[in-house]
């Protein structure tokens, strides 16, 4: 590939090899910066889209001819969290195989069926619960969104730069859930909160723009397609169930708290839909901030010896939500969930980070038995990609997870400590995972990423 044919931005690039410094920069790291960019602002929306509803529930009150329970409102959050989790896996699927940034035009423009959907149930009260809760979950297809991007962003950078990239890749995307949140402020102040169906249509310019983003500044990777087969055997992978485990506890807590903590202000503390919407955007920012800074640390001191402290963070961090709702202290709570989003924020850049860390040991492994370097790398980037897709489609099932405890809690106990204290002993148990898998074993060797035992996994 030479400088012309990549200046002139094809819709297909042939030849692609990050690993290579004088390709990096040459040529590389303009074009991958670019593709980076790009998959920030269109994931954003996708988790604009997807969080819709985590703050259109607030304006679900009875004057506005709204009749449902808060049991039937964290279910409706929970479906939508459900079904964007179950869309990860043909979104992971289906980007490397049509191309990153021919897919991200189609998921941009099938956004626009959600938004639309949300405008037009906000304005009829009176709708069935179970078809509106059918029609609503369709939000989901936001959260595909993210799969697709993370899948398609691994393969622009070399192993070196994949932590703050993919943090950053996740990050931006996160932030949507604190966007959707403000904007929804925004409406609550400025129209009043019985205008719900505002929210959604605000959004509809920025998905037009979305798509023509994808289209003029993303790029197609031919090297990056690969059969169904060969992705779907990820799934055998022992280190695809303890991650996807791991991401359970840190994307799962992350998206699950950030669609319940407008719920849990009105419904622990009784905030009004303004009160609750100015305050809720808070967490999923900072969470979604702080998420690079995870990639960041994983690249310079290791992933799991940064998921271990974020889970007992966490844990810890979790055990002061009883006395916060003892207290009755809308501050303290706030304090206490703003730290909360904080460690999720950390525990998944470093999460993530862990992901390609490990098939870039194991391919160091297969090469010095006598597979071809090339092949080798490929062979664990294909895999590599596939898992920071599946693994969160797993991961966000965690937020269905978290919402439906809640559900339970509030509807057996009338109060979420029942399910904190869950959550607290989940934690630990995360904390207990990453120890025994990537941490206690004997190394033999060290790399920049981290160490590695005797089977070339990353434990750093």
């Amino acid at each position: 590939m030479d400088s012309e044919r990549l200046a002139r931005r094809p819709r297909w690039i042939t030849r692609w090899d990050p690993e290579d410094t004088r390709f990096w920069d040459e040529h590389g790291f303009t074009v991958a910066n670019r593709n980076l960019w790009a998959s920030i602002a269109t994931e954003h929306l996708g988790f604009c889209v997807w969080s819709l509803w985590s703050v259109l529930v607030l304006f679900m009150t009875p004057e506005a001819g709204f009749a449902f329970t808060g049991g039937q409102k964290f279910l409706l959050v929970s479906a939508v969290a459900l079904v964007g989790a179950v869309l990860r896996v043909p979104y992971t699927l289906l980007a490397p195989r049509v191309g990153g940034r021919t897919w991200t035009m189609v998921s941009v423009a099938l956004l626009f069926v959600p938004t639309v959907l949300a405008a037009v149930l906000m304005q009829r009260p009176e709708t069935p619960f179970p078809v509106f809760l059918a029609l609503a979950a369709t939000a989901g297809l936001g959260g595909g969104n993210f799969a697709s991007s993370m899948t398609n962003i691994n393969y622009f950078f070399p192993e070196h730069h994949k932590g703050l990239a993919l943090g950053l890749n996740a990050g931006g995307g996160n932030v949507g859930v604190a966007s959707v949140q403000f904007a929804g402020l925004a409406v609550i102040a400025v129209a009043g909160a019985a205008v719900g169906h505002l929210l959604p249509l605000l959004f509809l310019p920025a998905l037009a723009l979305g798509v023509w983003v994808a289209w003029r500044f993303m790029d197609n990777l031919a090297h990056a397609r690969t059969g169904a087969r060969t992705r779907l055997r990820a799934f055998g992978e022992r280190h695809f169930w303890i991650m996807s485990l791991l991401y359970v506890g840190a994307f799962g807590s992350f998206i699950g708290f950030g669609f319940a903590f407008g719920l849990l202000l009105q419904d622990e503390f009784g905030r009004t839909p303004l009160e609750a919407a100015s305050i809720a955007f808070v967490g999923p920012l900072v969470g979604s901030v702080i998420r690079p800074l995870g990639g960041w640390l994983a690249d310079r001191f290791g992933g799991a010896r940064v998921t271990l402290r974020a889970f007992l963070g966490m844990a810890a961090v979790g055990t002061l939500v009883v006395p916060a709702l003892a207290a009755g202290s809308v501050l303290l709570f706030v304090a206490v969930f703003a730290a909360m989003f904080a460690l999720t924020g950390i525990c998944n850049g470093s999460t993530y980070k862990m992901i390609p860390s490990v098939y870039a040991a194991r391919a160091q492994d297969l090469a010095a038995r006598g597979v071809p370097a090339e092949e080798a790398r490929a062979r664990a980037e294909h895999t590599s990609s596939t898992l920071l897709g599946m693994i969160g489609a797993v991961g966000a099932l965690g937020g269905v997870g978290i919402n439906m405890a809640l559900r339970e809690s509030y509807t057996r106990w009338d109060t979420a400590v029942p399910a904190f204290a869950v959550f607290v002993v989940f934690y630990l148990v995360c904390a207990l995972v990453t120890w025994s898998s990537y941490r206690r074993r004997p190394t033999r060797a060290r790399s920049r990423h981290g160490e590695r035992d005797r089977r070339g996994v990353v434990t750093g």
